[in-house]
């Protein structure tokens, strides 16, 4: 017995399964108009290899994507300290006038 799905558990999945029927059921459609079987095998080929290709690129997303999402939640980002010494922000310098000394309006 399979357990109940969710609707978009693998969407993925799904894709690959539409994708699959298309492979046969285009073949079928090319000959009852009229292309030759030899046609008709070159198209399945194809669209097979299509989906293959298809489905190797939506694993590896997949993967990398679940591979990502636990870095994210396990590290938190520490909050933004300020030491002794650091700069606040650009041009914030308290009590310095700059490299150059006094300047001739001081």
């Amino acid at each position: 017995m399979q357990s109940p799905r969710h609707p978009h558990e693998d969407p993925a999945g799904d894709v690959v399964r539409w994708a699959a029927f298309s492979c046969l059921l285009v073949p079928v459609v090319l000959v009852v108009y009229g292309t030759s079987f030899g046609g008709a095998a070159v198209a399945t080929l194809g669209l097979a290899a299509v989906t293959a290709a298809c489905r190797a690129l939506l694993r590896h997303s997949e993967k990398a994507a679940r591979s990502a999402v636990p870095v994210l939640a396990e590290e938190p980002v520490p909050p933004a300290q300020r030491g002794r010494h650091s700069r606040a922000g650009a041009g914030s310098r308290r009590g310095c006038h700059g490299s150059g000394g006094m300047s001739p309006h001081d």
